[in-house]
């Protein structure tokens, strides 16, 4: 007895100082430190990891010409790699128009059997601003290409000319219209950053209209949290080179969009959204990425549903660099682990 009372005078003593201190260290100061390149990942990756900051993070358009102008000044290089890209992957690339809505339909000169009657949606990334028209279509032909599906790619209206909940709104335009005339069984959606946002957002949209779901999804990196929350915003911030800080032109971005509605609106951040009922679900990000909490939260969120879920974390990324180097081992992995995760999760 008085062995036990001697320990538990101890811990007490112990534990009183923890708790205390714990209370106070709310903020670590994190002293200046050097991040090498991992040797751990290919050539392709270490050079987008050793790369410096992206030049145009800390830009803040004042006005509706200037985020015209910034939008026009980052689409231009990615339209002109498009030929190329589209030739190396052997897909080609129509535009159309369903309910209304302009999108780009994108076809692998060979689809295998199985894949005949599935069908890919994509929505593009770019913190609903940056990617208008063809500038949107990179992951929807990587995808195309090593998943060798049909994918359809929604060119959805964007800020500063049409806010929120356009971009939405024309997404599940066209997706209420391809499910009139699709197996949604053998169909899934698909998209990075804001496009895995747009992603999860569809589905909260598509459970509360009563339409069918897709058979699965593959939200990348998501921006499923517009409000700055999560640890990655901060633990990341100025570590990840591609969108560095929330500080810069996205958290901007994520205002334009908004217009005023509460950013933590489910349908802006779905993360606070009810995901009872998603369909299977697979995740992407890397250690880097200013994301990766965002991605990491929806990850748990569906899990605690019961959700299949799956997270695929690569070593040393940022945000989306997954998709960055087309040609990289670990782009080919990562789509082509999406890819077998719809072969899996979509009926032939």
């Amino acid at each position: 007895m008085k062995i036990l009372l001697k320990a538990a005078v101890v811990l007490a003593a112990t534990a009183t100082p923890y708790v205390h201190v714990q209370a106070e260290a709310a903020m670590r100061q994190v002293p200046a430190r050097e991040l090498p390149v991992p040797e751990t990942v290919s050539p392709e990756d270490q050079a987008l990891i050793g790369a410096p900051l992206s030049p145009i993070w800390n830009v803040h358009p004042t006005s509706a010409d200037e985020w015209k102008e910034f939008v026009a000044k980052v689409a231009a290089p990615a339209i002109a790699g498009m030929p190329e890209l589209l030739a190396k992957l052997n897909v080609k690339r129509e535009q159309a128009k369903i309910a209304g809505i302009k999108v780009y339909v994108i076809t692998p000169e060979t689809v295998p059997p199985e894949n005949h009657d599935r069908l890919l949606v994509h929505v593009h990334g770019g913190g609903y601003v940056l990617g208008p028209g063809e500038a949107g279509n990179r992951e929807a032909i990587l995808m195309a290409g090593y998943g060798r599906m049909k994918v359809i790619s929604i060119d959805y209206r964007m800020p500063p000319d049409f806010p929120y909940p356009a971009a939405l709104d024309d997404a599940m335009a066209v997706w209420r219209e391809l499910v009139k005339t699709n197996d949604p069984k053998k169909m899934a959606i698909f998209g990075t950053s804001t496009g895995g946002g747009m992603t999860l957002a569809m589905v909260l949209r598509a459970k509360a209209e009563k339409l069918p779901l897709p058979a699965a999804i593959a939200p990348g990196t998501p921006w499923s949290d517009m409000t700055k929350t999560g640890d990655s915003y901060f633990a990341n911030e100025m570590v990840d080179n591609v969108l560095v800080s929330n500080d810069g032109w996205l958290g901007d971005a994520a205002k334009l969009y908004a217009n005023g509605h509460d950013l933590k609106d489910p349908l802006l951040s779905p993360v606070y959204g009810d995901f009872h009922g998603f369909p299977p679900t697979v995740l992407t990000t890397g250690t880097r990425d200013l994301f990766l909490s965002n991605t990491v939260r929806v990850h748990r969120k569906l899990r605690e549903v019961g959700v299949e879920a799956v997270l695929n974390v690569f070593e040393g990324q940022s945000h989306a660099q997954y998709l960055a180097s087309p040609y990289a081992p670990e782009t080919k992995e990562a789509l082509g682990e999406i890819a077998q995760f719809f072969d899996a999760h979509l009926a032939k």
